[in-house]
């Protein structure tokens, strides 16, 4: 029997972009709420009736369309590129004496890239899901252009790129471990389904508890009013959150954002997966 052939980094990257954009529809208004839990303080029950009292259930979708920008273009080189990448720096499925680091490595670097092409969605799809009004997403664009011109699509670029790295080398670098033990402990074949169903909500729990400082920071830089600036950076930001809140401040909305991440890298993982599988492609 031949080998199963790996897809090209572009043919990966097509696949993860994909599987992303499928995802997003399901996890969106999850963010949405997690989003305006971390701007507003308030906790996830009256968060989530203001929304639906103030706004009505299609607010929940706010900013959807930079939603599928923010993952046609970040999470396809975050998710779609990992694999080619970690098999560039020799820490394949076939290297089995590869150190664990590299796994993390290669999930950095993908997230890192991915998260400075995706800033401009993230900035836009940030302020869109906090506005409480129903201006067209072209004024907001224009808006952001008239205040403060190309920068302002890269605010909070920083803290993304962090973000990006930490989120990213904890969930590729964790779902690719996982599948090993999982599929060592059960039997299972790495690349059933049910590896790959178990593997990604082991990352998901992860990520929640490495990215959520990070992912309130970003928040806080991202929903800054186009006109003025209230934090002059990173530092800046974190140090007034940790004085406003205490340090536990910064994994406010803990249980949205997991609720929003277990079922999405689940969700991305199975269709990546599924992806590779349909095209004849080795899995992760």
């Amino acid at each position: 029997m031949s080998d199963i052939k790996k897809p090209s980094l572009l043919q990966s990257m097509a696949l993860g972009g994909s599987a992303a954009a499928f995802a997003v529809n399901f996890t969106h208004p999850i963010e949405t709420v997690k989003t305006r839990m971390q701007v507003s303080g308030l906790g996830i029950g009256q968060t989530v009736g203001d929304i639906m009292k103030g706004e009505g259930i299609s607010a929940f979708w706010k900013g959807i369309p930079f939603g599928y920008g923010r993952e046609l273009s970040y999470t396809s080189i975050k998710l779609g590129a990992y694999a080619p990448v970690r098999d560039m720096l020799g820490a394949g499925e076939d290297d089995k004496d590869s150190p664990i680091f590299l796994k993390f490595l290669a999930g950095a670097l993908t997230g890192g890239v991915g998260s400075v092409v995706g800033n401009p969605f993230d900035v836009m799809k940030t302020l869109a899901q906090t506005s409480k009004g129903s201006a067209p997403l072209g004024t907001l664009v224009g808006n952001m252009y008239r205040d403060q011109g190309i920068g302002g699509f890269y605010r909070g670029v920083q803290v993304n790129i962090m973000r990006a790295c930490v989120l990213n080398a904890t969930k590729m670098g964790c779902y690719d471990i996982s599948k090993g033990y999982v599929s060592e402990t059960t039997g299972w074949a790495r690349k059933d389904p049910r590896t790959a169903f178990f593997s990604s909500f082991i990352a998901g729990f992860f990520m929640t508890c490495t990215v959520a400082p990070w992912d309130m920071l970003r928040t806080k830089l991202m929903n800054q009013p186009t006109d003025k600036k209230i934090y002059s950076g990173f530092t800046d930001c974190a140090m007034k959150t940790v004085q406003e809140g205490g340090v536990l401040s910064l994994w406010r909305g803990f249980l949205p954002i997991w609720a929003r991440f277990a079922p999405q890298a689940t969700l991305q993982l199975l269709t990546i997966e599924a992806l590779y599988d349909v095209f004849g492609f080795k899995g992760i």
